[in-house]
């Protein structure tokens, strides 16, 4: 199968590093099981990677068969040409978003971006805001569920506030294990 990708954000969805792994791999055709051991990653998060892949026409299922009582499922990377106008904008912001280097660097950023404006303010107030909470997930996917479903959600407010021509806020979202409590904290 060739594929022909002129949206950016079909080309997203193969520029996070699992997926561009998982794309790497799949030139020969396998099941999520096998690319689960080659990575040694959890079925079920390739399985995730690899639903999405499919939903964007990045890969193509070739086979389907009986095995231990479930349908084993063989995909295989399809070949693609990228618009090269599109590949400025996919590359627009992309980071590793499940990295913990990335989630520090957009961190320690802050603080220094935030420090040196209430320093340079002096006397006046700099208008921020802070979201804060704890979410409990499941399964392991459900990281990766939320974290598209909060993208779509913000997309939607930002859309709806965004003004030409307004002052500029960053937003930034992460997220990180809560550390454990010990006896006594609440």
């Amino acid at each position: 199968m060739l594929g022909y990708v002129e949206e950016p954000e079909k080309a997203r969805v193969a520029l996070s590093p699992i997926r561009r792994q998982l794309l790497e791999l799949l030139r020969e055709p396998s099941s999520a099981t096998q690319l689960a051991a080659a990575l040694e990653l959890p079925r079920q998060r390739v399985g995730y990677h690899l639903r999405e892949l499919e939903k964007a026409g990045l890969v193509e299922l070739v086979e389907e068969r009986q095995r231990r009582g479930f349908t084993e499922r063989i995909f295989r990377a399809a070949t693609l040409v990228i618009d090269p106008a599109v590949m400025g904008q996919a590359f627009t912001g992309i980071q590793d978003q499940y990295a913990a280097e990335h989630l520090i660097e957009v961190a320690a950023g802050t603080v220094q971006n935030v420090a040196r404006m209430q320093s340079a303010a002096g006397s006046k107030r700099l208008l921020t805001f802070t979201l804060e909470t704890e979410v409990r997930f499941a399964e392991p996917g459900d990281v990766h569920r939320f974290t598209d479903a909060l993208t779509e959600a913000v997309r939607q407010v930002v859309e709806q506030f965004d003004t030409e021509g307004g002052r500029p806020y960053r937003l930034i979202a992460g997220g990180h294990p809560a550390p454990r409590r010990t006896e006594g904290e609440s």
